[in-house]
């Protein structure tokens, strides 16, 4: 831990979401992926159809698309997010990046399944300036919205949703 805040690893543990409460402060550090709009549902698609996809158990996923300009966190509780938030949590994703309130029952699904919900700054700047590297992972037509999987060193958030509480 760093001051106040915990640096967190990936892949991500049980015992590593159990011992995050909201409003903690943390700095991830690894490989997460990415996904938003167009490539969540397809990711969803995929996995319920067995294909060859992301190791997704431990991981993190950020709702960001990946352009030269960099990586900023879009809306997380847009519906094509949203919808798709359980079904990750309950395949293994440990850690949701994004910005907005989520509802009721995706608090619920986050808490059954042992994931959380983070909340990073929409600071493209800051972001980008913590990217190690990048490549595509899945669903290259999508461009810039494809799942991408990245590597960086000390992405900050919040802990929003845990533990079936939230901070919103």
């Amino acid at each position: 831990m760093k001051g106040n805040i915990k640096q967190i690893k990936t892949p991500i543990t049980d015992d590593i979401i159990q011992d995050l409460k909201i409003g903690d402060k943390i700095e991830l550090y690894g490989t997460i992926f990415t996904g938003r709009d167009a490539a969540l549902p397809k990711l969803v698609k995929s996995i319920l159809n067995g294909e060859k996809l992301p190791d997704l158990p431990g991981s993190a996923i950020m709702h960001t698309a990946v352009s030269r300009a960099g990586i900023s966190p879009t809306t997380s509780n847009k519906e094509e997010i949203e919808e798709n938030i359980p079904f990750l949590a309950k395949s293994g994703v440990k850690m949701h990046i994004g910005k907005g309130a989520l509802g009721e029952k995706t608090v619920e699904a986050l808490n059954k399944y042992k994931s959380i919900f983070v909340v990073t700054p929409p600071a493209a700047a800051l972001l980008t300036s913590r990217l190690i590297s990048r490549e595509v992972a899945a669903f290259p037509e999508e461009g810039m919205e494809a799942i991408y999987k990245l590597e960086v060193r000390g992405i900050p958030c919040i802990v929003a949703v845990a533990h079936g509480e939230s901070i919103y």
